[in-house]
């Protein structure tokens, strides 16, 4: 590797190596601007075939950074404070960041040096200038589509709190001016925006659509089962913070670590499509599907483990090949676009995810809860129901906690159902690919990895 690429790489290595776990590309929760300009970066330094290793490169530290985040977590909760874990990353982000931030300011000042960035004057007053980017960043479309979803998506978290439920009149307002917003959003963006959000010749592509739709889709499963985990962990298995993040960071690290195998086979076969359609698809729900069974009480933590290796290793599969479909099928001057469009959908599914999660959890763990607690802790329901520590203050195997347990269970099944059937679509996402061979492509001009 040339000098100029070793310093490329080491740069992308550290500033990786200073977010937390969780904010991976192969992982579902990010550091949208930070990952962003992550992903861009790689695709301006690497040819398409080589794309998918480096992606799965950058994400590698993950696999290191893992095994002190729970230790770490104890640390900072039985020390200075869950707080200085806010500030101690406050001060190591922007330090680990400044590499590729340097490179990207000699690299900008290089460009100008050249005569590449022009200087334009806009002449434009501050009020025009205002009102130019609030058309260029197509302001009012965005807000039309947030209010939707936010007004849409909020009645699932709020209605267990409503004296009526479902026919509550504030909940019915939320869900008929949410649907009208996100109704009104396309049509808003084709027949009256000045500048669309997304062009649509791009969503209109059937490999992009398809990666856009399967990123939605890997969130939603994802966040349905995995929003109240930990909790599960802790309170039905009885393990600790640090064993328990362990635990959860399996999908972390088996899927940067096989992130890494996915990357060669496309970088070798030039292939993608099949990959995500004949293993990352099926196992990601048989692994979803088996936990059906193992996340219960009285199950071996042993059998939750094994699933989320399966999970791991298929959604590390996916999330490459969903990136490489939506870049592999458009000119190279769109790359960031497709990116951003997918990011989008990735953050919609996401909050999809977590209402629907809030919804099963508000609706089932309370009345099982209730069902299941012995009668003389019944008068406590709301406070058990509520503080995840008084459900731990009870001793493990006691009746009481066998009952929270119980409830938990109840409301998991619920959880793991509906997370494994909506993975069906995941299946005509992938199918409807077009079978691209990214080895006879050359997207990217000049010297790249």
């Amino acid at each position: 590797m040339p000098p100029v690429k070793s310093f490329i790489g080491s740069g992308m290595y550290f500033m990786v190596l200073a977010l937390p776990d969780n904010a991976a590309n192969l992982h579902p929760h990010r550091y949208n601007g930070v990952s962003y300009c992550c992903s861009i970066f790689i695709a301006d330094t690497s040819s398409l075939k080589n794309r998918s290793l480096m992606f799965a490169f950058a994400n590698s530290p993950y696999i290191v950074t893992v095994w002190i985040g729970g230790p770490l977590a104890d640390a900072f909760l039985n020390g200075p404070g869950f707080r200085w874990g806010f500030g101690a990353f406050a001060i190591i982000t922007p330090f680990m960041c400044s590499p590729l931030l340097i490179l990207y300011i000699i690299n900008y000042r290089k460009a100008a040096t050249l005569g590449l960035l022009p200087k334009r004057d806009s002449n434009r007053t501050t009020w025009e200038s205002i009102k130019h980017y609030v058309i260029e960043f197509d302001v009012a479309g965005i807000l039309i589509l947030a209010t939707g979803l936010a007004l849409f998506l909020l009645p699932f978290s709020i209605y267990s709190y409503q004296a009526e439920k479902w026919q509550s009149p504030l909940i019915i307002c939320f869900f008929i001016f949410g649907g009208l917003c996100i109704i009104a959003f396309p049509f808003y963006e084709k027949y009256v925006a000045p500048v669309t959000f997304f062009p649509y010749h791009l969503l209109m592509e059937r490999t992009v659509l398809g990666a856009c739709i399967l990123s939605a889709v890997l969130f939603i499963s994802f966040y349905i089962w995995d929003a109240f985990f930990p909790s599960f962990l802790m309170v039905v298995n009885g393990l600790d913070l640090t064993k328990t993040n362990y635990i959860v960071y399996i999908y972390s690290i088996g899927s940067c670590f096989w992130g890494i195998v996915v990357g060669l086979a496309v970088r070798y076969t030039g292939r993608f499509k099949w990959l995500a359609l004949y293993f990352g698809v099926p196992v990601t729900i048989l692994g979803i599907g088996l936990m059906i069974r193992f996340r219960q009480p009285d199950t071996n933590v042993g059998y939750i483990v094994m699933c989320q290796i399966f999970i791991a290793f298929a959604g590390g599969t996916l999330v490459i090949c969903e990136q490489m479909a939506a870049m592999a099928s458009v000119s190279h001057q769109y790359v960031a676009t497709v990116l951003a469009i997918e990011s989008m959908f990735s953050s919609i599914g996401g909050s999809v995810g977590l209402t629907v999660a809030a919804a099963i959890w508000t609706s089932i763990f309370p009345s099982r809860l209730l069902e299941h607690l012995p009668e003389a802790d019944k008068p406590n329901f709301k406070d058990i129901y509520g503080d995840i520590k008084v459900q731990l203050s009870f001793e493990y195997g006691s009746p009481t906690r066998h009952a929270i347990a119980q409830a938990y269970g109840d409301a998991q099944k619920y959880m793991l159902i509906i997370a494994t059937a909506i993975q069906v679509i995941s299946i005509v996402c992938v199918w409807v690919w077009r079978d691209i061979n990214v080895k006879e492509f050359k997207q990217v001009k000049g010297r790249v990895i």
